[in-house]
């Protein structure tokens, strides 16, 4: 195996048009794969070296995340966490403080894992992936990166460069919550996000929710959105209707497989559960911005 550390943008199309190979923007999953027997290539292309990979910024209302940015440097970010709770909970939840001292945004979403836990936050937060490659550049939606377990919509010698996210309006917030085995270091048996959205009287405006792990890829629930809106979510006369009708829409949702992890019933009913939660969460959070 041969490791190329490019230092911009693009050489890394350089290298992976004259040479092929395997991007990594962390690599924290390299050694699992080649023990599975996954087949990596002959080349590595480290993304890390670059610059523009590991920036963070906020320019005018959005935020600009480099594909490789250390999940830490994000977690770290009181800014980041306060205009996106929810998604600097699941990046944090990527493996251990050692492990996220490597693991990325862009590494989470291009192995496409369908439990990684940034990526149904990334969703609801409407994330924009800035794709590069021999063809030239294009920005997609994240949810449009994966189409399956471990495969994804990218070309031949294509990279997430980096991640736009725009800066929540008042009144919106998200949340991610997940279930699993163990409560440190573990796969999703499921995963959910909200963004919620409230007016002056609590009443939702504007709903987004996504699972993870029930299916091959992050799946979005519009009827559980659609439940939700003109509903009460905060203060003494929540609306609990609303809240079942959208648990009920999101298990609904589910296409699950069984597993030693969890089978298609344990993971549809959570599904439901983890959707109200994130909803009550992410309302509250919104009523305090």
């Amino acid at each position: 195996m041969r490791y190329l550390a490019p230092t911009s943008v693009g050489e890394a199309i350089t290298m992976l048009t004259e040479q092929g190979g395997r991007v990594f923007a962390g690599a924290t999953d390299v050694i699992p794969q080649m023990r599975a027997g996954r087949d990596l290539g002959e080349v590595m292309v480290d993304l890390k070296k670059i610059g523009r990979l590991t920036n963070v910024e906020v320019r005018g209302d959005t935020w600009i995340i480099g594909a490789a940015t250390p999940t830490s440097a994000l977690t770290s970010n009181p800014d980041f966490v306060a205009d996106f709770p929810g998604l600097a909970h699941g990046a944090g939840l990527i493996g251990s403080d050692q492990v996220q001292s490597r693991s990325s945004l862009g590494g989470n979403l291009c192995n496409a894992s369908p439990g990684a836990d940034s990526v149904p936050a990334m969703v609801v937060n409407q994330a924009r992936a800035v794709v590069a490659g021999p063809g030239g550049g294009r920005t997609i939606s994240v949810a449009e990166v994966p189409t399956g377990p471990g495969q994804t919509s990218l070309g031949d010698g294509e990279f997430v460069v980096e991640f736009e996210i725009d800066r929540p309006a008042a009144g919106t917030s998200d949340a991610y919550q997940r279930v699993t085995p163990r409560t440190e270091m573990d796969i999703a048996i499921v995963g959910a996000g909200s963004r919620i959205s409230l007016d002056s009287d609590g009443v939702c405006t504007s709903a987004t929710i996504a699972l993870g792990a029930v299916a091959p890829t992050v799946v979005r629930v519009p009827g559980a959105e659609a439940v939700l809106v003109g509903a009460k979510l905060v203060g003494d006369d929540v609306d609990q209707a609303a809240l079942d009708a959208a648990a009920a829409a999101a298990s609904a949702a589910c296409n699950p497989i069984d597993d030693m992890r969890g089978t298609i019933a344990y993971r549809t009913h959570v599904a439901g559960v983890l959707v109200e939660r994130t909803v009550i969460e992410a309302a509250r959070r919104a009523s305090e911005r």
